[in-house]
């Protein structure tokens, strides 16, 4: 038989404006979706590639089959007692199965299942044309494409994240034929909608990419994020600069150009005299510019910005450009002048008027609150912290009641910080009055200073207890006060300083904090917060650490109140998974943890014992508890585990020769106690049920 040659599947869609944040998102989406679609449908294709602009979305996938593959379906009927008589006649039940199949009566088989024996129809099924299957499923594809926010246009009833200018969709060169809307697909796509205005004709990604470029559209983001870093570094050098390196942003611009043209614009030397984050902020948030740097680290008077489109007089543009910029910046030095004239301690009482939330009171009931949980924990883990640490608490939020603040919320910290400079207040705690929000994004920076990290656990921390006493707890995706961000971050800062701190304690300490506003039980809110926690820590060893779920289940299922330890637990249980005799000890563990359905409580009688087998157990025991004791005192686990291995052969020669369920009670009892012991032995380190073997 011939094998199929597959073709080249592509979709395009062009559109309005696509904000840059939902671009990438919505790619991967398509190619998942495409994916998961071809092969529920059993139609074989190659590897999925997306690209996009801020006016068109792409799809292609090579290699697609140009049919379903053909499979036998088992089509299930009524019982065999209903279908047959006693006779083995077929009844009118037989009869209507093999019609409403397509088949004869002599063609029905029999099935054996739980429930006994079924007639069944073993049927051929051909596969359906690919094009015939895209065609009707594309429209609702396209629906379905995943957006922050979608709109309708035109009277129409379909929705995209903006109005739809062209689809272009082919199998091959056959064009698929759809409508979306008032769209009809076709094989043509659009040039720059400035540069180049007109319809281009597709025979194919790679011939079609090309013919983009003559028309001022570079298709593929890859090569446009590298001409727009390769071109503000260019540009930056013209000046005797160098780009102050910005991921995010050079992402960002990336997706809100089809055609990158860098350019340079500057400004007055006296506004260097502001804050460099400050004017980082203004140049980056607020005109999507990137800032430059001298070879001394300094901020220039210089920027680059970059259009999409190719101006007649690069001068002109970079003018207007610089008007913009101006205007914003005199904005922030306007309110960095006037801020200074009222002292952060004397703008602190202001934030009672200032509302944290409805349901937990103003911001300095909040401050009034992680002040009493940052001393708690500095007269635990650092004392000669403490009285910088409750300077900068009370500092820490006086920001939010500025003017610039006021006009930049993204500078809250940032300036607090910058203004307690100005006002002599010690450098530990100008730091910590910006780093207690530290970290503000998943893999964030954490706080470098001691008063920043015991700030910020508490700050987080009151936030966490008091969203869930007054029931604001993240649902699904939902999380409107970043809990889980906030929750992942009180993880890092503990593991990565690290803090040995009983999390249980800091919960038992933030949750009367808020006995005024709490609506929810406290023991209901303690045991919820403690679950969250452990949900978080849970991904973060998983997804961050590289540890296995069964590894990590097993080591969060004897407890999470150490998080320095649960780590050092974990990594232990890791490595002596890793020994090539691990499954034969696994096996020794879980046969003692399996046979005990409740814990013994008695204690074990060696006069009880009457095999040689047990008493050696209980003998070798004895040893490898002191061990284990010792090891486990000073957070040696991999040392426990290696004791606790030592109990092996022992415990399969107590199962070899002893009948734990003796008929004698206090025989059965005596022994169950013993195994209660390693039990419990073994708990000191983790849950070995839950590990997997084999």
């Amino acid at each position: 038989m011939e094998e199929t040659v597959g073709e080249a599947f592509y979709l395009e869609i062009g559109s309005e404006e696509i904000p840059a944040g939902y671009i990438q998102p919505a790619l991967a989406a398509m190619a998942a979706q495409m994916t998961r679609f071809l092969d529920e449908h059993r139609i074989a294709h190659g590897e999925p590639f997306t690209t996009g602009t801020p006016r068109r979305l792409v799809l292609s996938i090579p290699d697609v089959a140009p049919a379903q593959e053909a499979c036998t379906i088992e089509v299930v009927g009524p019982p065999r007692q209903a279908g047959f008589d006693a006779e083995g006649r077929p009844t009118k039940a037989a009869e209507g199965f093999a019609r409403g199949q397509g088949v004869r009566v002599e063609d029905i088989t029999f099935k054996q299942t739980p429930k006994g024996e079924y007639l069944c129809v073993l049927k051929e099924e051909t596969g359906l044309p690919t094009r015939e299957l895209l065609e009707k499923m594309l429209p609702d594809f396209i629906a379905h494409i995943p957006f922050p926010k979608s709109m309708r246009w035109g009277g129409l009833s379909v929705t995209f994240t903006r109005p739809v200018f062209f689809i272009a969709a082919m199998l091959g060169k056959t064009v698929l034929d759809f409508t979306y809307g008032d769209i009809q697909s076709s094989n043509r796509s659009f040039g720059h909608r400035f540069l180049s205005p007109q319809w281009l004709t597709i025979a194919g990604y790679q011939s079609h990419k090309e013919a983009l470029k003559q028309h001022y559209v570079i298709v593929d983001t890859a090569e446009r994020k590298a001409l727009v870093k390769q071109g503000i570094e260019d540009a930056a050098k013209g000046v005797g600069g160098r780009i102050l390196e910005d991921e995010e942003l050079l992402e960002e611009v990336t997706h809100l150009v089809e055609f990158p043209q860098p350019l340079v614009g500057e400004f007055e030397e006296k506004f260097l005299a502001l804050p460099p984050e400050l004017l980082i902020t203004v140049i980056k948030k607020h005109q999507r510019y990137f800032a430059i740097t001298g070879q001394d680290g300094n901020l220039l008077r210089y920027f680059v910005t970059v259009a999409n489109t190719k101006p007649r007089d690069f001068s002109v543009v970079a003018a207007g450009n610089a008007r913009v910029v101006r205007a914003r910046l005199e904005d922030a030095r306007f309110y960095y002048e006037e801020d200074q004239k009222v002292r952060l301690e004397d703008r602190a009482e202001q934030l009672k008027q200032v509302v944290f939330h409805s349901k937990l009171g103003t911001s300095w009931e909040k401050v009034e609150r992680f002040t009493a949980l940052a001393k708690w924990l500095g007269e635990r883990l650092a004392p000669a912290h403490v009285e910088t640490t409750l300077r900068a608490a009370y500092l820490c939020k006086a920001d939010l009641v500025t003017g610039m603040v006021g006009e930049f919320p993204e500078l809250q910290g940032v300036m607090g910080r910058a203004y307690a400079r100005l006002q002599g207040e010690p450098e530990a705690v100008c730091q910590a009055i910006y780093e207690h929000y530290l970290p503000i994004r998943a893999g964030g920076e954490i706080p470098g200073s001691v008063e920043g990290s015991l700030l910020s656990l508490a700050d987080k921390m009151d936030s966490i207890v008091g969203c869930f006493g007054v029931g604001l707890i993240p649902t699904g995706a939902a999380d409107p006060f970043a809990l889980r961000r906030q929750t992942l971050g009180i993880i890092r800062i503990i593991l990565e300083n690290p803090f040995r701190i009983s999390l249980s304690k800091l919960i038992d300490q933030a949750i009367p904090l808020h006995a005024s506003k709490m609506t929810e039980p406290k023991e209901s809110v303690k045991q919820g917060v403690l679950e969250f926690f452990q949900g978080r820590l849970h991904h973060f060893l998983v997804s961050q650490e590289g540890f296995g779920p069964d590894v990590v289940d097993a080591s969060l299922g004897i407890g999470i109140d150490d998080l320095v330890d649960v780590v050092a637990r974990t990594r232990a249980v890791a490595a002596f998974k890793a020994r090539p005799d691990f499954d034969a000890l696994a096996v020794a563990f879980k046969r003692v943890v399996n046979i005990i359905k409740e814990p013994e409580t008695t204690p074990v009688s060696p006069a009880l014992l009457q095999s040689a087998a047990e008493q050696a157990l209980l003998s070798a025991l004895k040893d490898t508890e002191g061990v284990v004791e010792g090891c486990v005192g000073q957070s040696d686990y991999d040392g426990a585990l290696e004791a606790m291995s030592r109990l092996k052969d022992f415990i399969d020669g107590f199962f070899d020769s002893v009948l734990v369920m003796d008929k004698d009670e206090a025989l059965r009892r005596n022994r169950l106690a013993l195994l209660t012991r390693i039990q419990s032995l073994f708990l000191k380190v983790a849950d070995f049920k839950k590990i997997q073997t084999g």
